[in-house]
């Protein structure tokens, strides 16, 4: 593209040219949906959105923000969205979205902007299943890259132990095909590292042998059933791997449109996925439904293709943030002050999560990647839903008091349960000391200048090539 100038903000018309999506400037058809998304808070604002029909825009789009001299954004789904970026070229996937499985080789090609709902879709017919997370609705690959902890995680590890190769084009917009085999070192930081080393086209993934699961919810009053999270925390310690448990708290408002049963009650939502029949599954569960009657229990045998049915969160954009820790464990003073901090006394409504790990997660894969902090126990996450412009500052200092009742037990962040801007030194935090060195090495080669912009960004370490 000879058509453009270095270090100047991308001229749209020279772009329209070369793609066979759209290049759309603000105030265009589309442009607020490409660079919003899930996410309600802090959209994109860049000077072009290239709205990718196929894998050759994804090519275009990264040389011409090279030749410009701009930075660029990659946005398929937008639900883990952190800092917006402002001009440059946003890349928007979500049409390339193909999902191709191989029945017998076990596997699936995803394309950049398939979400899992898609995956589940095209495998379950084959009697197979992704290593997909409680959501189907998020964009499958950016998942994957930060390591993916899903239904399955206990039995299987995270969703990036599983990739077999990836496409995907660098910033000199070379177009690199990357597996054990080739490029080994990409294919390492890729997996784990986030989208800081080029935008990735397609992915191949391993399918497993997965029809149905035992899954579904126990609702407890946390006023009525206070020794609930002791219960569970204590419970995690006596199951296989082929459970998968987590423990959600929530206020539910005393307003209409909450069903009745939850209305004005502090509640906590144990979530299991349970790789087994339902009797072993029934048999596993008692001791928690011994702890009184739940307010709801949706617990059953079901197909995998509705596991988004397990933890049921909600499917319509909105605004939220949030932050996490990987953690050890948490003693009875911890999580009592825990529901004190996120519960209906908060200045804003906060929903905290505890998520089971251990077994297959802390393993590494047949092909070791940059997925870090395997050894961890527990994830702990707390998001709150803030309207654009509002509460932000609120939600961010509650969710640092509630994050520091456990730093004495943190192992660090965890990518993928970020939801907002992340500065580097907290993304350090997501790996070991030499592995955050390696990724800064592989980013200082494939991307000197940061031409990406990423969720999770990791500074090039050194003067690149």
């Amino acid at each position: 593209m000879t058509d453009t100038t270095k270090n100047a903000e991308p001229k749209p018309d020279a772009l329209r040219r070369h793609v066979r999506g759209r290049a759309i400037t603000p105030g265009g058809n589309g442009y607020d949906g490409s660079t919003t998304g899930f996410q309600l808070l802090e959209p994109h604002r860049p000077t072009v959105v290239v709205e990718a029909a196929e894998e050759s825009d994804v090519r275009t789009a990264v040389e011409f923000a090279a030749h410009s001299g701009t930075r660029l954004a990659v946005q398929a789904t937008g639900h883990g969205r952190g800092a917006a970026l402002c001009g440059g070229v946003l890349l928007d996937t979500h049409r390339i979205s193909g999902v191709r499985v191989d029945p017998k080789a076990r596997t699936a090609w995803v394309e950049a902007g398939a979400d899992w709902q898609r995956v589940i879709e095209a495998a379950a017919p084959h009697g197979l299943a992704p290593l997909s997370g409680s959501f189907p609705g998020v964009g499958a690959v950016s998942y994957t890259l930060g390591g993916g902890v899903g239904l399955l995680a206990r039995r299987h590890g995270f969703a990036a132990d599983h990739v077999r190769r990836l496409d995907l084009v660098t910033p000199d917009g070379i177009h690199r095909r990357v597996s054990a085999h080739e490029e080994p070192e990409l294919f390492w930081g890729v997996r784990g590292g986030g989208g800081n080393f080029g935008v990735v086209t397609g992915m191949e993934i391993a399918l497993l042998p997965v029809r149905r699961i035992y899954g579904g919810g126990l609702f407890f009053d946390l006023a009525r059933v206070p020794e609930v999270l002791r219960a569970w925390r204590d419970w995690t310690d006596t199951v296989p791997e082929e459970m998968t448990s987590a423990a959600t708290m929530l206020p539910y408002p005393d307003v209409p449109g909450v069903p009745e049963v939850l209305r004005g009650r502090h509640v906590a939502q144990l979530r299991f996925s349970y790789l087994g029949s339902a009797e072993d599954g029934e048999r596993l569960v008692e001791p928690l439904r011994g702890l009184g009657a739940p307010l709801r229990d949706t617990l059953r045998e079901l197909p995998y293709s509705e596991s988004g049915t397990v933890f049921d969160e909600p499917d319509q954009p909105h605004g939220y943030r949030g932050g996490n820790l990987l953690i050890d464990g948490a003693d009875d003073r911890e999580l009592s002050d825990l529901v004190e901090l996120a519960g209906p006394s908060a200045p804003v409504m906060c929903v905290t999560g505890i998520r089971h790990l251990g077994g297959a997660l802390a393993r590494q894969p047949e092909v070791p990647n940059a997925v870090g902090h395997r050894v961890a126990g527990f994830s702990l996450g707390v998001l709150s839903p803030v309207e654009p412009g509002a509460g932000e500052d609120k939600a961010r200092k509650r969710h640092d008091e509630v994050l520091a009742l456990f730093e004495g037990r943190a192992h660090g962040h965890s990518l993928n349960f970020s939801y907002g801007p992340l500065e580097p030194e907290r993304v350090r935090t997501a790996f070991a000391p030499a592995a955050y060195r390696r990724l800064a090495e592989l980013k200082a080669y494939y991307d000197p200048d940061g031409m990406l912009h990423t969720n999770h960004p990791i500074p090039p370490l050194g003067n690149g090539r």
